[in-house]
């Protein structure tokens, strides 16, 4: 068993412990009535009705659409041989399909608030991995242009290019690396005079330094890891804001931190990626208060371990079977797994969420 596992069995277990201790003492200074009540609860409770038939009632609507005045009963048998939870089987690479207009006004209100329906978004690192899949979301959320700032510039034309095809909706690749300020404002003006002002900001780019001892660690990576992670969400959020501000209207800035930001990830030794993404995340709650003034939003996401390309190396394997061992889920985050949390928080049915840092991550940071 690893330290980390031990730590939250011996976290786990203590207070049941103390619990019961604490339970015998008051049950030895009550009346004889009162302990005999407390004995029943607890054989009640332990009490499982195990059906071998789950009985089921069934109200459908008449051939008008009006609620129905009959209902149908049956059952239905319990397999208690095939009770094991089954894996989901990974996601196909899908045709990304617009929500259409036509479609958007026949959906009742909660789920139009849940869309992007003509928003303009702008999504950094969207080249590929989480970043490209988060586009690909906001294209099937309604948006009514797509922009990718990435610094790979293979990559960005092709994933615009790509995604243009498969949507028919404007895109556009803008060349960016986000530690530059100056290359930032001329993308962003140029945004706004080619499709207005941005209304969703989703900051996904970003590095990650891991298995490098803090005592060992060259200063100049932790500078430049520093500037894309922390620095980057910084000039992103500020270019970005400033055109929602100037044209007045509200916005919804998205930042990608990680679970690292807010625990110590085991076994890998990552204390500066850790320090950026804390940074991010306290970044974010900061701007949430002072731009709510302005009407415009600041979320985090915080995912844990993703199977993205980047894990997808032999030399983690090992890690990655102690990642899982760690993880309720008992499995890493499929690289769609973030697409409705930020649509979510990109559209209005957040509209009084500000300053929220929401875990995605299997259930890691609970333990």
């Amino acid at each position: 068993m690893s330290g980390r596992s031990a730590l939250r069995l011996t976290r786990a277990v203590a207070p049941l412990l103390n619990t019961t201790r604490a339970s015998t003492r008051i049950s030895r200074s009550l009346p004889v009535a009162h302990r005999a009540f407390s004995q029943s609860s607890v054989r009640l409770r332990s009490d499982v009705v195990r059906e071998t038939e789950v009985p089921v009632s069934v109200y459908s609507p008449d051939s008008t659409g009006a609620a129905g005045s009959t209902s149908d009963h049956f059952s239905i048998p319990v397999n208690r041989d095939d009770a094991t939870p089954k894996p989901f089987p990974p996601p196909e690479d899908t045709e990304v399909i617009p929500l259409s207009k036509a479609v958007y006004r026949q959906m009742p209100p909660t789920l139009q608030k849940m869309s992007i329906m003509d928003k303009v978004v702008i999504i950094t690192g969207g080249a590929r991995g989480l970043g490209n899949h988060m586009a690909r979301a906001c294209a099937e959320a309604g948006a009514k242009a797509l922009v990718i700032f990435d610094a790979n510039q293979e990559l960005g034309d092709e994933a615009a290019a790509e995604l243009h095809q498969k949507t028919q909706l404007p895109v556009s690749f803008f060349k960016v690396d986000v530690r530059d300020g100056a290359a930032i404002n001329a993308a962003v003006d140029s945004v706004v005079e080619t499709y207005g002002a941005p209304d969703v900001l989703i900051n996904s780019a970003g590095i990650a330094d891991s298995n490098i001892k803090a005592e060992t660690y060259d200063p100049a990576m932790f500078r430049r890891l520093i500037d894309i992670n922390l620095t980057g969400s910084f000039l992103m959020s500020q270019s970005v804001g400033r055109a929602m501000m100037a044209a007045g209207k509200p916005g919804s800035i998205v930042l990608v931190a990680s679970m690292s930001g807010s625990i110590v990830n085991y076994p890998q030794e990552q204390s500066c990626y850790n320090a950026s993404k804390a940074g991010v995340i306290q970044f974010g709650k900061s701007l949430a208060a002072e731009w709510a003034k302005y009407n415009i939003r600041v979320n985090c996401i915080s995912p844990g371990y993703m199977d993205t390309a980047l894990n997808r190396v032999p030399a983690l394997e090992a890690q990655k079977k102690i990642w899982r061992s760690l993880t309720p889920q008992a499995r890493l985050g499929n690289v769609d797994e973030l697409n409705g949390l930020c649509v979510f928080l990109a559209s209005d049915a957040s509209s009084f969420m500000t300053g929220a840092n929401v875990a995605i991550d299997g259930g890691y940071t609970v333990l």
